[in-house]
């Protein structure tokens, strides 16, 4: 009787037992669930020392600047309004107060509309140049054919941007020519922008002093993961490049972040290039030249559909050290979907945005990956 009564009670103990055990399993997952999102979100507003954004405001570089820097803007005359949009929040967030230049290029003239309408919106200096036509158009090696043949093909499996011709000249000219341009050769950093975009938050600080005084090169505010369809051969031709010039990898680089796999695959993590603030001298050096010229003999741009920002990530990551990188969490900045918004409760002071919305905590967003590196 015993044996059978205890017989009997084993699966009522077997079912408690597994009830309390999926009981601390899921307090253990909720704990870590909250405590990483805490941190990786910002939810936890932990305090920031010395942030260059905390400081009194700077008056040094009012109406005059001492770092050889400007915005570039890609932009055509239709994109007027939005282009308009966004110089007005640069000014108000911050240029009224540093006075740098707006660089504006486009693959057609200008009109005197476009000029009038956005050199009214700052007391800087505005210039409008004309992109060259072969760093706008098919280089010699490509085969025309092949590249309409692809396109529609792409275009059929809906890829984003996929028909595009324009798209794949615009992504060519980002990777490889936009500092090549008359008009950027006097300046050692660049500020990218784009029509449409908003910033969020006052800058009472000069991120381009910051970058040269802090040997920084690269800096970005949103990273997320690329279309594998749009880039399918992209990888293996980094490899090979890597292979063929080891000599431009530092050894504290930061491959990790677009591998996880130590470099034999690519985890499709990239900064939006859309916003990036950098040093012009690193992508007119040798590394990043020899890079891109490599990747456009292959014919990526026009087969596929490679867009700047991976190549850029890329190189970022394979030719700088680590400290050389920095993530402008200060800069709250919105384009099309995608949001950045700084976390810690100080910074919050100087903007009009809400953290919890940040494409930061997102699935497809490579901060997280940022954050464990």
């Amino acid at each position: 009787m015993l044996i059978n009564s205890a017989f009997k009670r084993r699966p009522a103990l077997l079912l408690y037992l597994c009830l309390i055990l999926l009981a601390v399993v899921f307090v253990i997952q909720l704990f870590w669930h909250t405590l990483f999102n805490g941190r990786a979100k910002g939810v936890s507003h932990k305090s920031i020392i010395n942030h260059p954004n905390l400081t009194p405001p700077s008056t040094n570089n009012h109406n005059g600047t001492s770092v050889k820097a400007a915005f570039v803007i890609l932009t055509r005359n239709s994109e007027l309004d939005g282009v308009r949009q966004a110089i007005r929040q640069m000014e108000a967030r911050f240029n009224h107060k540093f006075g740098y230049p707006y660089v504006f290029l486009n693959d057609e003239p200008f009109t005197d509309e476009f000029k009038e309408s956005t050199s009214s919106l700052t007391n800087a200096e505005t210039k409008y140049g004309l992109i060259p036509k072969e760093h706008w158009s098919y280089p010699d090696w490509i085969d025309i054919e092949k590249a309409d043949k692809s396109r529609k093909a792409m275009e059929k499996e809906g890829i984003i941007y996929g028909g595009s011709v324009s798209y794949r000249h615009m992504c060519r000219f980002e990777s490889g020519f936009f500092y090549r341009h008359p008009l950027m050769e006097e300046y050692d950093y660049y500020w990218r922008v784009e029509p449409n975009v908003e910033f969020y938050c006052d800058l009472d600080y000069d991120p381009f002093l910051y970058m040269q005084q802090n040997n920084k090169k690269y800096g970005w505010t949103i990273s997320l993961l690329e279309y594998q369809k749009t880039i399918p051969t992209l990888w293996n031709t980094v490899r090979s490049f890597m292979k063929k010039y080891p000599q431009h990898i530092p050894r504290n680089n930061m491959l990790d972040f677009v591998s996880n796999t130590g470099g034999f695959s690519y985890n499709l993590c990239h900064f939006w290039s859309n916003f990036e603030i950098g040093d012009l001298r690193f992508l007119r050096g040798e590394a990043y030249s020899q890079f891109f010229d490599y990747l456009d003999q292959s014919g990526g741009f026009f087969y596929e559909r490679w867009g700047d920002a991976p190549v850029h990530s890329i190189a970022v990551s394979l030719f700088l050290n680590k400290d050389e990188i920095h993530f402008f969490d200060d800069i709250g900045y919105r384009h099309d979907d995608f949001m950045h918004c700084p976390s810690a409760r100080e910074l919050q002071k100087k903007c009009h945005c809400d953290a919890h919305a940040a494409f930061d905590l997102t699935e497809n967003s490579c901060f997280r990956r940022w954050v464990q590196l």
